[in-house]
This record gives structure tokens, C-alpha cells and sequence, in this order.
């Protein structure tokens, strides 16, 4: 008995201290929980007013920076650093983007405090996801996620997990699902609506991806996820600083009424769309008004609801112009709507209307979005540079500490007596020449590092231009292809079933051949004769069978021959688009096409005549008499890159003689034999 009383005694001891370890252990993760500064608080609190005054917004945070400078607390002044980056990405300013960020990082390298090198990495994160560095926004954010983790920050947990299960798609589902899970779990955790938002609608994008591949069951689970997800937005819309959730959140429910069973249950998914809009235009949330107008005029065009599809677009347009910016990527995509609205209503008038305003407002899109890919390539490598700098900086500082302190050890030992004084002198002496060896070694390594940074993002610019390339190759007229697919569809609406099953196959044939050249540097003229063929044939169909043409190759060539892909066809294009269409209608169109080879050259000479209306016809219907087709412009700029090796690539277009030869147009281009 005694025995048995000593184990059980020596067991409540063992609990005991078990209990009290624990309770320790709780105490000092709490206490890591809420030990949120005054400043933090202040620079929080402007953070939150990004979006209704960014003027005060950032005078607050500004402020709070003062206090944290004043006090001399480097946690909160890299904290506040952090809060003024996130801040900038709202004010879309790069510079003081990446000044704010940056600096907030490496003032976080000398503080070894959590949260300060939390907030660091989740502000360097934030940045590189925007100027499209995934990889590094990956590493950063993974980064402040664990940090944070570790002080039960589970608002900021929850925002940051969102942002990696966005990151990880489509390349993992598996850690989509992974974090867009976590990130509710700490949602739940921190209990305010703002994280909970963040985390439902990542795990709300996980759901509705799973959908191409699921059942009924899966569609109306994710149905009941977006609609309790709609009620939260509803119940704390006041609570909610980031106003383009809501939207986001009626958007994406609305959109998955569209995926389900038919019939549609339109009720529900207008009303969605009507509350997406509200909260659109109540807070100036761009992306969320075009997203809803675009649905909407979708669905009626779907129904066959023409008119009040035009309508519809015709008001976004008129609300963007209203506005003291002009969205160049929301208008192009309208008057884009309104084309497709025009070809279905057979109104080719409105069509040419639509269509001129939305070249407009698309090659102004294009620019901005070139202007943009080319800022970020250089924040990109502006980034690289300035970290190596940074390092070594800090190299020489170290080896300046040390020196210094050698220097203090130098003198002490002089002082103690001049007896020591030749071999302190003699060894100094050898340690400056290792040391100034060894400087020069690392000096030698630095800019080797250099060097093969500079050659490595130079590699990486030339592989996007050429991916760039590939793509502006693979680019298709849209006018032809509307106007290609509504043909086809009338063909099939008139129950002409063999012609539109025989147009219908040569599109296809066309659309693989472009897509599967555009992939390559270059291929066979017999290649390039065969999908000229299917062009010019969909574009007959387009033009009511208006026009003839014909292809001859002179004897010298040969169909094996190889050539840069898709460099006729924009022509070609051209020869329809400004030549033959605008044509009267008793007058039937030719487009002829000569290949010959020129054995001096050792080039392809293709020659393109159409009896069009001609080069000074063709200018007079334009209302810009500068302008000039985005395709031709690619095409002179891919020429012109050959003529580094072939000085002779180019093109020539000029006017028939009317005497000699006819009314028209002729293109010689001089296509290099590769």
C-alpha cells in the first residue's frame, strides 16, 4: 500500500508541473498575441482609410512613422515603413512603393523582432506579387505567414494565406485548397468580418475552379458557401474596409448561377449583378462595375435580348466617361461588347462605329499595358541590383567594425611596452596585405556576381521578348473571327447545313494552324500556302463570296522551302479589310499572290495585287490618316528585327498604276529563306 501511494504521489507531481508548464506556455503566446504598440494601432488605423482618403490615410501613417522615430522604437518605424508600402500599391505609385518596402526590410535585417520582420516580408511580398515576380512573392509571403503564425496575428494570417492560395493557382491545386483552408481556419480564429472575407473568397475561387470537374452536389456546396459568404458582406458591410470583397463576393455568386442546372434561375443572378453594381459605384470599384456589366450584357446577348444588351453596355460607357479618369481597359472591352451585340443584329453601320472607338481605346490599352510589363521588368531588376549593392555595403561595414576594433587592440598592446613593438608592426603588416587580398578577391567576386546577374536578366528580357513575339504571331484579326463565327451561325440558323459544316471545319482548321505556327520560329512555304488558303476562303464567306483570288509559285521554288510563320496574312487582311470591302456591289474583288525566288537575294519575293479601291481611297475613309493596323505595325517590327542577318527582309506597298496595270493596291514583301 505504501508503495502504490508513493507512484500515485510522484504522479500528481509530474501533472502538476505538466499544468503549470502549460499555463506558462499560454501566457506567453497571449501575451506575443496582443502586444500591439499604440503606434501600430495608428499606423493600422490610417491603413484602414486607404480607400476613402488616401490624403488622411497617409498623413496618419506618416505621423505615427514621427512618433516611431521619436521614440526611437524600430519596430514600430519598420512596422509603419510596411503599412506605407501596402498603402502606395492602392496609389499604384512603384517608386514609393518599393522605397517603403525596401526600406522596411532591411531596417527589419538589424531588429530581431517578430512582428516588425513579419510585417517586412508581407509588405516585400505584396510588392513582388505586383510587379509579377511570383516566385519571390511566394518566398516573402511565406515567410510573414509563418512569423505571424507564431504571434497569433490570425487577421494578418488570414489575409496572407488568401494571397498564397491565389498565388499558387493554377499551378497547385492541392496548395490552393491548402491555404484557402487555413486561411478560414484563422478567419474563424480572429472573428472579424474583414479577414473572414479575404479567407471565403479564396476558398470560394478553390470551390468554383473544382467545378469544371464536379457534380451538382459540388455546385450547389459552393452556392451555399457564396450565398452565407454574401449574407457576412451584408450584415458588416460598415466593418469591412476592403469594399471590392463585397463585390467580388455578389460577382462570383452571380457567375456560378450561370454554371449550374438550366434553366437559369435569373431572378437570383440579376439581383446579384444589381448589388454588385451598387457597391461598384458607391465606392468607384472598377474592376467590379465591368465585371457586372459585362456579365449582364453577356447573359441578354446569350438570350437574344439585343437591344437591351446594347443598352447596357451603352450606360457603363456613359457612367466610365462620366468619371474624371478614363479607364482605357473597361471602354475597349464595352465597345468590344457592343461589336459582338452589332454583328448579332446584322447593324454593320453600328458595327464600324463600335469598331473605330474600340481600336481607339485598345491600342491605348495596349500601351499602358506595355508601359507597365516594362516598369515592372525594370522594378525587377532595379530590385536585384540594389540587394547586392546592400550586401555589399555591409560587407565593408563589417570589415570596417573590425578594423576598428583591430586598431584598439593595436594600441593596447603598444602601450604595454616597446619591446613587443616589431612583431606587432611585423604581423599588423601581414594582416593588412591578407586583408587588402582579400578585399580585392571579394571586390573581384562581387562583380563577377554582378556580371552574371546583368547577363541572367538580359537572357530572361530576351526570352519574354521572344514569348511576346510568339504571341503578337498567334494574334487574330477579332473582326474576322465574329464576323467569321456569325456567318457560319446564319448558315446554320438558315438550316444550310453542309456549307456552314464545311466553313465550320476549315475555321477550325485555320484557328489550329495559327495556334500551332505560333509556336514555332519558322515553317514550310506549303505550310504557309495552306492556311493563306483557309483564310482567304473564311474571309470570302465573311464578304458574301465578293471576291476571287488565286496562288502561283514561279518554278524556281520550292514548297519545302523554310519561312517566318504568319508574315503574309495581315496583308491579306489589309487587301480585304481597306481594298476590296469597302468596294461598290457590282464590282467583284481579286486578290492575286506570286511567290518567285530571288537567287542574288536568296530571299522568297511574294507579291500581293488586290483591284481594290486603292491606297488614297482607302486613307480618305479613315478618320486618323496616321493610322495603321496594329498587324502590319508587327509585322514591319518582326521584318525589321531579321535584318540584322538579312539586310533585305522588309516590305514595299504602293499604289497601281491605273493606265498599266489597274485600280488596286501592291504589296512586295522580300520574306527571308531561313
Amino acid at each position: 500500500m505504501r508503495q502504490i501511494f508513493s507512484i500515485d504521489h510522484s504522479k500528481q507531481k509530474k501533472t502538476g508541473l505538466f499544468i503549470l508548464v502549460l499555463f506558462l506556455v499560454l501566457f506567453t503566446i497571449n501575451s506575443q498575441a496582443q502586444s500591439i504598440s499604440a503606434i501600430e494601432k495608428m499606423a493600422g488605423q490610417g491603413y484602414n482609410k486607404r480607400f476613402y482618403d488616401t490624403i488622411v490615410s497617409i498623413k496618419i501613417q506618416k505621423k505615427a512613422l514621427a512618433l516611431a522615430i521619436k521614440n526611437n522604437s524600430k519596430e514600430d518605424e519598420i512596422i509603419c515603413y510596411a503599412y506605407l508600402a501596402l498603402t502606395q500599391r492602392r496609389l499604384i505609385n512603384l517608386k514609393e512603393y518599393i522605397h517603403y518596402a525596401d526600406t522596411a526590410y532591411y531596417l527589419s535585417k538589424k531588429v530581431n523582432k517578430i512582428r516588425a520582420n513579419a510585417y517586412a516580408a508581407y509588405a516585400m511580398g505584396s510588392l513582388k506579387s505586383y510587379i509579377e515576380d511570383k516566385p519571390q512573392a511566394l518566398n516573402y509571403l511565406l515567410e510573414a505567414y509563418k512569423l505571424f503564425s507564431k504571434v497569433n496575428a490570425h487577421d494578418q494570417c488570414a489575409k496572407i494565406a488568401s494571397d498564397i492560395s491565389y498565388l499558387f493557382s493554377p499551378a497547385s491545386p492541392t496548395k490552393v485548397g491548402k491555404y484557402a483552408r487555413e486561411a478560414m481556419a484563422h478567419a474563424n480564429k480572429a472573428g472579424d468580418p474583414e479577414s473572414q472575407m479575404y479567407a471565403r473568397l479564396a476558398l470560394g475561387s478553390y470551390l468554383t475552379d473544382n467545378l469544371e470537374t464536379g457534380t451538382e452536389a459540388d455546385w450547389k456546396k459552393a452556392v451555399g458557401f457564396f450565398e452565407k459568404t454574401v449574407s457576412i458582406a451584408e450584415k458588416n458591410e460598415k466593418k469591412i474596409v476592403s469594399k471590392s470583397n463585397i463585390g467580388v463576393a455578389y460577382i462570383n455568386l452571380a457567375d456560378l448561377y450561370t454554371k449550374g442546372p438550366q434553366p437559369l434561375n435569373e431572378k437570383e443572378f440579376l439581383k446579384n449583378l444589381e448589388k454588385a453594381t451598387v457597391i461598384a459605384k458607391k465606392y468607384n470599384i472598377k474592376i467590379i462595375y465591368r465585371s457586372a456589366i459585362g456579365l449582364k450584357g453577356y447573359y441578354l446577348t446569350q438570350k437574344g435580348n439585343y437591344a437591351q444588351a446594347e443598352v447596357v453596355f451603352a450606360d457603363g460607357i456613359k457612367y466610365q466617361k462620366s468619371l474624371p479618369y478614363t479607364d482605357n481597359y473597361l471602354l475597349a472591352t464595352f465597345y468590344s461588347c457592343l461589336k459582338d451585340v452589332s454583328v448579332k443584329r446584322n447593324d454593320f453601320k453600328a458595327y464600324y462605329a463600335y469598331d473605330t472607338l474600340f481600336t481607339k481605346y485598345n491600342q491605348l490599352k495596349y500601351k499602358e499595358s506595355t508601359q507597365s510589363m516594362l516598369q515592372n521588368a525594370d522594378a525587377r531588376y532595379e530590385s536585384s541590383q540594389k540587394a547586392e549593392r546592400i550586401k555589399k555595403l555591409e560587407l565593408e561595414n563589417e570589415l570596417q567594425q573590425k578594423n576598428k576594433l583591430l586598431g584598439y587592440i593595436i594600441a593596447g598592446v603598444l602601450l604595454i611596452g616597446l619591446v613587443f613593438m616589431y612583431r606587432s608592426y611585423y604581423y599588423r603588416q601581414r594582416y593588412y596585405q591578407n586583408r587588402e587580398d582579400f578585399l580585392k578577391q571579394e571586390q573581384a567576386n562581387s562583380e563577377l556576381k554582378m556580371q552574371l546577374m546583368e547577363k541572367e536578366t538580359i537572357e530572361n528580357l530576351s526570352a519574354r521578348l521572344s514569348l511576346e513575339r510568339r504571341l503578337l504571331r498567334s494574334q487574330m484579326d477579332p473582326h474576322f473571327i465574329f464576323n467569321a463565327l456569325g456567318n457560319i451561325q446564319s448558315m446554320i440558323l438558315q438550316k444550310d447545313t453542309i456549307p456552314a459544316v464545311s466553313y465550320l471545319n476549315k475555321f477550325a482548321r485555320l484557328t489550329r494552324q495559327v495556334l500551332e505556327q505560333s509556336r514555332k520560329e519558322t515553317i514550310s512555304l506549303e505550310e504557309e500556302i495552306n492556311t493563306l488558303k483557309n483564310y482567304i476562303e473564311l474571309q470570302q464567306l465573311r464578304l458574301n463570296n465578293g471576291f476571287d483570288y488565286c496562288i502561283e509559285c514561279d518554278e524556281t521554288v520550292e514548297n519545302h522551302i523554310s519561312i517566318p510563320p504568319l508574315l503574309i496574312q495581315p496583308f491579306i487582311e489589309n487587301a480585304v479589310e481597306h481594298g476590296l470591302k469597302p468596294m461598290e456591289n457590282n464590282t467583284r474583288g481579286l486578290i492575286e499572290i506570286y511567290f518567285k525566288y530571288d537567287e542574288t537575294r536568296e530571299s522568297l519575293i511574294c507579291t500581293i495585287k488586290d483591284n481594290g479601291i486603292g491606297l488614297t481611297a482607302s486613307r480618305k475613309l479613315k478618320t486618323d490618316n496616321t493610322h495603321q493596323s496594329l498587324s502590319t505595325t508587327i509585322t514591319n517590327e518582326r521584318l525589321s528585327k531579321m535584318q540584322k542577318e538579312n539586310p533585305d527582309a522588309g516590305f514595299q506597298v504602293k499604289e497601281r498604276d491605273p493606265e498599266t496595270d489597274g485600280q488596286g493596291c501592291i504589296v512586295i514583301l522580300n520574306i527571308p529563306i531561313l
